[in-house]
């Protein structure tokens, strides 16, 4: 029995959905915006969260309210396959962003109804996952900000995104704090967003960075030269969004990032975890920087498939611009609620999910 085969049978009844906005501004002039999907049924309540990056669509998907009919008695195999033949609104790498929404809030609720958790339902047991605090360091980068985080959080490592603007002092810099587990290159570009392939700036940090994981590289024949003597370091996220993607990688690899909303449905994602077990390609996880329910679902779904990975799945509080004192540290505590598809929040801190 595959993982996805242990959830897809189970009974479903929607009577309604809700939806709900959440906004942060974590610098001027930029503003993420995120939806909450309510699913309800028999008195019980599923949460997915749809991490859509474009904001006008996230407004106008609120603006429209819950118009699609979704209402009726289902497996979760069935409601996903009805999934398939409706408008959900965003087109590209949106649309996985979007269906992972629904995906997860019915995958929440079918296991509330049933009086599960998901946890039980897979046979697995979650154990306390540790993350990595993926940062960029703006136009001026340096290491302060990053100091800045250990004095508030000694135990804190980082994914760390790689830009033109790295120095060569910087690279000391940054490599000396012995504190980064991923650098993104961001060179496999997310529709307009993302870095120029730079076989100079790949060698730079890959030398002076000799044992961390090197993600998203843009392949040329320049940069695949550079990297060629650290080709067994190289990992993938932004083309991974099926096990078909991850068989078309240019070469195998040794270990994906494996962002739950970029697969969009839950048997895509379900058949990735076991096709990566199966030729022994290993995971580490990453969010879409959820506001929400979304934080804690991936953090439980770290606990459950890859929890000693440098995961970026660290507290949403940390994305504010501000980080608070008080978040919680690496390892988290698994917490997973008694039924359903969710992470218990600690009382102190609900925002964080």
């Amino acid at each position: 029995m595959t993982t996805y085969d242990a959830v897809a049978g189970f009974p479903v009844t929607i009577e309604k959905y809700e939806l709900s906005g959440l906004s942060l501004e974590p610098r001027p002039g930029f503003t993420r915006r995120t939806t909450i999907v309510r699913l309800l049924g028999e008195g019980e309540e599923g949460l997915g969260e749809d991490v859509t990056y474009d904001a006008a669509a996230q407004l106008a998907q609120l603006e429209r309210g819950a118009t699609l009919p979704l209402a009726g008695h289902y497996t979760l195999d069935a409601f996903s396959r009805l999934l398939d033949e409706l408008e959900l609104g965003p087109s590209g790498f949106e649309a996985d962003h979007r269906r992972w929404g629904y995906e997860s809030a019915a995958l929440d609720l079918a296991l509330r109804q049933a009086g599960r958790s998901l946890a039980d339902a897979l046979g697995r047991e979650p154990r306390p996952v540790r993350y990595v605090i993926s940062k960029g360091l703006g136009e001026r980068p340096s290491a302060a900000p990053l100091r800045s985080l250990l004095e508030q959080y000694p135990e804190a490592r980082f994914k760390l995104d790689a830009a033109a603007s790295w120095t060569g002092d910087v690279i000391v810099e940054l490599a000396g704090l012995g504190r980064t587990d991923v650098v993104d290159f961001k060179g496999v570009f997310r529709g307009d967003f993302g870095e120029r392939p730079d076989a100079d700036l790949y060698r730079r940090v890959a030398d002076a960075f000799p044992d961390v994981w090197l993600e998203d590289p843009g392949l040329t024949p320049e940069t695949d030269e550079a990297l060629a003597p650290h080709r067994a370091r190289i990992t993938w996220d932004a083309p991974i969004h099926s096990v078909s993607d991850i068989e078309s990688l240019p070469f195998p690899p040794r270990t994906i990032n494996v962002k739950p909303s970029r697969f969009g449905t839950v048997r895509r994602l379900f058949d990735a975890y076991d096709f990566c077990v199966e030729q022994g390609i290993g995971l580490y996880g990453g969010g879409q920087f959820e506001l929400g329910v979304g934080r804690g679902q991936i953090q439980l779904l770290a606990a459950l498939f890859h929890p000693d990975s440098p995961n970026d799945v660290a507290p949403s509080g940390f994305n504010e611009p501000e980080p608070r004192a008080g978040l919680e540290p690496t390892p988290l505590d698994p917490r997973p609620e008694p039924l359903g598809f969710r992470r218990a929040t600690r009382t102190a801190n609900r925002a964080a999910s």
